[in-house]
């Protein structure tokens, strides 16, 4: 037996939104034989961006039944059932939250039809519900609510069976012996756990965190703790775990962003790296007495001004103002890598014209310093970076004001389109750490500065 289950929420995230509304479809691989559909009250305000996308409003949820009073309904339409949905991490998340508000533990075998699509009919350019039913022919009714996406996902969900029946009983299959890594933990949830990116919790037997980290592939991440931990403090660690949580951020920055809030927030004993401040370094401008642009290197609480940039190893630092050297023809003693009273080494190679031997004017130099210092200003400016979702329907953010990190969310590309306001509307703040403001600087270093609005 198959439950193929949407839901429509207050948000994208399980831990802080709410179910608004639930369809279940009882499918006994040929056909539906029993459903149920209703709406939520989610016991929160639902956001005006979300109304807008779904329909749903707080008065269409004001007089619905609340979670719990629906709950026994749902335990035992999916009792012995595959948990399936498009995107069924999201789906199942929710309604796994939601029960364990009051205390209840649902566990269900998944199936995700999106990871499914990839394998039984691979090609398609997008498996976002939308695309990939306009692709093959399949009409959606009430898009963006739970029965209209739920019937969709049935008929999807049919194709997949009928192409490769096999497949699809491969991928809900009990899996095999688990190894005994801890005592206290439950080996149900290692099943449940994402091959998806996000931030993961290994918590004790009261729900503390002992330890949070980051992963692209969060379930990969979680098994290498708990079956490659060598050291004895990872061995302690790993034997006190009985707890697995995680939150997908889709964005591999959000990740970071949110492991840094998360590690100086709730300080997990474990986590030593991200609670502890590293001699961290910067890059500054100065004058020499000639009246030429100088570029140093120092340790950021050796001096009093910004720096140019800032860095966390040395080496990082040193490889950047390499970079720039080269790109821009600077001089090697005047950015303080060629200790000499007469010329630097690029000099005697013609790749310096002259600063360290005074044959090149001032002007013309600092000229080049002012282009090369204007390369590092994009970080420092006031931009939103645009990253992947949670899911295909949905895009994240982070937005930097005058070089600061103000926040990131999520939004709905569909319902947002390019207006910041309505994109940057459901932004959570975060702290500029010095950790997050490097994240974005190797984001865009990465990335080439793609997917950016300047502000």
């Amino acid at each position: 037996m198959y439950c193929i289950i949407d839901i429509e929420t207050t948000g994208g995230s399980s831990s802080r939104d709410r179910i608004t509304e639930i369809a279940i479809y009882k499918h006994d691989g040929s056909k539906v034989v029993d459903e149920f559909i209703s709406l939520v009250n989610p016991e929160i305000s639902i956001p005006y961006y979300i109304t807008q996308m779904t329909g749903i409003s707080n008065e269409m949820v004001a007089n619905a039944p609340r979670f719990f009073e629906i709950a026994r309904r749902i335990v035992e339409l999916t009792e012995g059932s595959i948990f399936v949905a498009h995107n069924v991490q999201f789906d199942y998340g929710f309604i796994e939250a939601e029960f364990k508000r009051f205390g209840y533990k649902f566990s269900r075998k998944k199936l995700c039809t999106v990871k499914m699509s990839r394998k039984i009919i691979p090609g398609y350019k997008s498996y976002s519900l939308g695309n990939i039913c306009s692709e093959l022919g399949i009409s959606i009714d009430s898009r963006h609510r739970a029965a209209g996406d739920a019937k969709a996902t049935i008929k999807l969900f049919e194709l997949l069976l009928k192409t490769n029946p096999s497949e699809l009983a491969n991928a809900t299959s009990q899996s095999g012996k688990q190894r005994s890594y801890t005592t206290a933990l439950d080996f149900t949830t290692i099943d449940s756990l994402p091959e998806a990116t996000g931030v993961y919790f290994l918590n004790d037997n009261n729900g503390q965190p002992l330890y949070i980290g980051k992963s692209k592939s969060i379930r990969t991440r979680v098994l290498q703790h708990l079956n490659e931990s060598k050291s004895k403090r990872a061995i302690e660690m790993v034997s006190k775990v009985a707890q697995v949580d995680f939150e997908l951020t889709g964005s591999e920055l959000i990740a970071l962003i949110k492991e840094s809030e998360l590690i100086k927030a709730m300080l997990p004993i474990y986590n030593r790296l991200g609670r502890r401040s590293t001699n961290t370094y910067g890059l500054f401008e100065g004058h020499s007495p000639e009246g030429y642009k100088t570029l140093e290197l120092a340790k950021l609480n050796a001096r009093q001004e910004d720096p140019v940039g800032s860095y966390s190893r040395i080496e990082d630092a040193r490889n950047s103002l390499l970079r720039i050297i080269d790109d821009f023809k600077l001089c090697q003693k005047m950015c303080g890598l060629y200790p000499t009273s007469g010329a630097c080494f690029h000099r005697q190679i013609r790749k310096c014209l002259g600063a360290c031997e005074g044959t090149e004017a001032p002007s013309t130099y600092n000229e080049r310093v002012k282009r090369a210092i204007n390369s590092f200003k994009k970080l420092n400016g006031s931009y939103v970076i645009f990253d992947k979702g949670r899911n295909a329907d949905e895009m994240s953010f982070v937005k930097v004001v005058n070089g600061k990190v103000q926040g990131y969310g999520f939004f709905s590309p569909e319902y947002c389109g390019n207006n910041i306001e309505l994109i940057t509307e459901s932004m959570t703040t975060c702290h500029n750490y010095l950790d997050t403001v490097q994240a974005v600087g190797r984001h865009l270093l990465s990335t080439n500065g793609k997917n950016v609005i300047y502000l």
